[in-house]
C-alpha cells in the first residue's frame, strides 16, 4: 500500500513538471529571452519606451504671434488681439489624425507669455481676449478633440516670458511652475511637456522695456521643475536641450545625425547652452538614455504668415525628412502652423495627406516575410517570430561566440523592394556600432550601405533591384547585438 501511494506521489511530480515545461515551451523565445540576455546600460524607462513608438507627431504653432505676423513676439501685444474667426480644434484633429500622427503639441504660452488657458495667475491670457468673449479655453478644446480622434495631448511652455515683470528673478520661477502646474493638472493625461531653449533678452516685461539676461543653466532650477511633471504627470517625458526623458536634435531642419545615439553624458549639456550642437550625435558611452527628437516646421515660418501659403514643403522634401528622422534612431514633430482662421491652412492639409499616403502605401508590405531567414547564429527554432513579426518585444541575438554576426533572408523569386528597415531592442539597450548592409541580385552580391548606429529604427533607401538574398552583417558592436524587425518594402515612385 506504502508503495502505490509514493508511486502515485511520483506520478504526480512528473505530471506537475511535465505541465511547467510545456509551459514554458508555449510562451515563446520571447520569455527565454529575456532570461538569457542581459540588458547594455543605460536603458529607457517604460515613459521613454511608449514615447519611442510614437514616432511621428504634431507641433502645433499657434497663439498671439499667429495674429501679429511675428515669431516671436515682443511681450507687449493686447489681449484684444487673439480673436480667430472659425476656430475648430476638430478640423486639426482630425487632418493630424488622418495623417498618420500619434499625437499634437500646443504653445500653450510662448516666449511673449500670451497663455492659450484662462490662467489664474495672469491677465495677459484668452480669458481677455474677444475670442468666446473671454470664456473660452483652448487648451480643454484640444484636450477633448484629441480625445474624439485618439491622439496623444503635448504642451509647450516657454521658460522665457517677456511680458512678466518679474522675468529675470527668482520671483518669477513661482509663477511658471503655478501655470505649468494648472496644464498638467486640468487637461487629462498629457504624453509630452516642452520646455524651448530660447530665453533671455529683449522684452517688454511688464512696462520695464529692457534687455534681461539670466543664467541659463543655474535659473530655472530646472530639478525642481522636473519634480512637478513627475508628481501631476508621472507619465510624460520631458523635452529640453538636457532632456531629462527627450533631447534636441540640434537643428530646426529636420534632419538627425547619420550616428545617432541615445546615449548622453547629461551633465555635459543643458538648457539653451550656446554649442549643443557637439553633443546632438549623442555619445556612445554616455551614462543616460536620452534619445532625440527631430522638430521642423511644413513652411519656413513656426507660425502662420500668409506670404508662405506657396511655400509649404513638399512631398518629396517631407519624405527625405521622414527617412532622416524616424529613419535614423529619431522621432519626427512636424510643426503645423494654424491660420488666423483657427484652421489648418488647405495647402498644408494637402501635403500632410499625401505624406500620409506615401507612408502607408510604403510600409502597409514587408516583402521580407516571403524569405528564409538564415542567421550565423541559429539559436532560435522559428527566426520569423523573432525579427519578422512587426513585434519589437521579439528579438534576434548572436551568440557570443559568433564571428560573423550575419542575418540572411533569402527568397525562391526575385523581389523588387528599395527600402531596408532594421531595429535593435531597445528596451535592452543600444548596441550597434557598425554594421553592413548587401544585397543579392543575379547571383551577385552587391554593398548598398555600410552603416553606424541602428537603435530604435534605421530605415535605408536604395536603387530598386531584383533582389535574391539580403545581408546584414554587424561588423562593430558594445555587447552581443539583439535585432527586433528587419523590414523590406517598396515605395512608390515620387513625382
Amino acid at each position: 500500500m506504502n508503495t502505490l501511494i509514493v508511486n502515485l506521489k511520483i506520478v504526480k511530480t512528473t505530471i506537475i513538471i511535465f505541465i511547467i515545461v510545456f509551459t514554458f515551451q508555449s510562451l515563446g523565445s520571447c520569455v527565454l529571452n529575456k532570461n538569457t540576455i542581459q540588458p547594455t546600460n543605460p536603458i529607457p524607462t517604460k515613459r521613454q519606451l511608449t514615447w519611442q513608438k510614437m514616432e511621428y507627431y504634431a507641433f502645433i504653432h499657434f497663439n498671439m504671434n499667429t495674429f501679429t505676423n511675428k515669431e516671436w513676439g515682443y511681450g507687449d501685444e493686447s489681449p484684444l488681439t487673439f480673436n480667430p474667426s472659425e476656430l475648430d480644434t476638430d478640423q486639426w484633429a482630425k487632418v493630424i489624425h488622418e495623417s498618420g500622427m500619434k499625437g499634437i503639441i500646443i504653445t500653450a504660452k510662448h516666449h511673449d507669455g500670451f497663455s492659450l488657458w484662462p490662467s489664474l495667475y495672469t491677465d495677459h491670457s484668452i480669458k481677455n481676449s474677444p475670442w468666446k468673449k473671454g470664456k473660452g479655453d483652448l487648451i480643454k478644446d484640444l484636450m477633448k478633440s484629441c480625445k474624439k480622434y485618439n491622439l496623444k495631448l503635448g504642451v509647450y511652455l516657454s521658460p522665457w516670458d517677456r511680458n512678466h515683470p518679474d522675468y529675470g528673478k527668482q520671483e518669477y520661477l513661482k509663477y511658471f511652475r503655478n501655470q505649468l502646474s494648472e496644464l498638467l493638472s486640468n487637461y487629462g493625461e498629457i504624453f509630452e511637456v516642452w520646455f524651448d531653449g530660447a530665453n533671455g533678452g529683449d522684452g517688454y516685461y511688464g512696462g520695464s522695456n529692457e534687455v534681461r539676461h539670466v543664467d541659463k543653466k543655474t535659473y530655472y532650477e530646472w530639478e525642481n521643475t522636473y519634480k512637478i511633471v513627475r508628481k501631476l504627470q508621472p507619465n510624460a517625458v520631458i523635452f529640453s536641450d538636457s532632456g531629462p526623458d527627450i533631447r534636441w536634435v540640434g537643428n530646426e531642419k529636420g534632419y538627425a545625425n547619420e550616428t545617432s545615439w541615445s546615449n548622453i553624458y547629461r551633465d555635459s549639456v543643458y538648457t539653451g547652452m550656446i554649442d549643443y550642437n557637439r553633443f546632438s550625435a549623442g555619445q556612445e558611452f554616455g551614462t543616460h538614455w536620452i534619445p532625440t527628437e527631430t522638430d521642423v516646421s511644413i513652411r519656413p515660418g513656426w507660425y502662420y504668415h500668409p506670404d508662405q501659403d506657396s511655400k509649404v514643403k513638399s512631398l518629396a522634401k517631407l519624405v527625405d525628412i521622414y527617412f532622416n528622422s524616424v529613419g535614423l534612431n529619431s522621432s519626427l514633430l512636424l510643426n503645423i502652423p494654424v491660420d488666423k482662421r483657427g484652421l489648418i491652412h488647405e495647402n498644408d492639409s494637402l501635403k500632410l495627406h499625401e505624406l500620409a499616403e506615401f507612408l502607408k502605401s510604403t510600409f502597409s508590405n514587408n516583402l521580407a516575410l516571403e524569405g528564409n531567414i538564415i542567421t550565423s547564429s541559429n539559436n532560435f527554432k522559428n527566426l520569423k517570430k523573432q525579427i519578422n513579426d512587426n513585434d519589437t518585444d521579439t528579438y534576434w541575438y548572436s551568440k557570443s561566440d559568433d564571428e560573423k554576426c550575419q542575418i540572411e533572408i533569402n527568397f525562391d523569386k526575385p523581389i523588387n523592394a528599395n527600402i531596408l528597415k532594421i531595429s535593435e531592442h531597445i528596451a535592452l539597450g543600444q548596441r550597434i556600432k557598425k554594421f553592413h548592409f548587401e544585397i543579392k541580385s543575379k547571383n551577385q552580391w552587391k554593398s548598398i550601405k555600410i552603416g553606424t548606429t541602428i537603435g530604435n529604427k534605421r530605415l535605408i533607401r536604395f536603387s530598386t533591384n531584383d533582389i535574391n538574398a539580403i545581408r546584414i552583417t554587424i561588423l562593430e558592436t558594445k555587447d552581443v547585438p539583439v535585432i527586433s524587425e528587419i523590414g523590406l518594402y517598396k515605395s512608390p515612385i515620387l513625382k
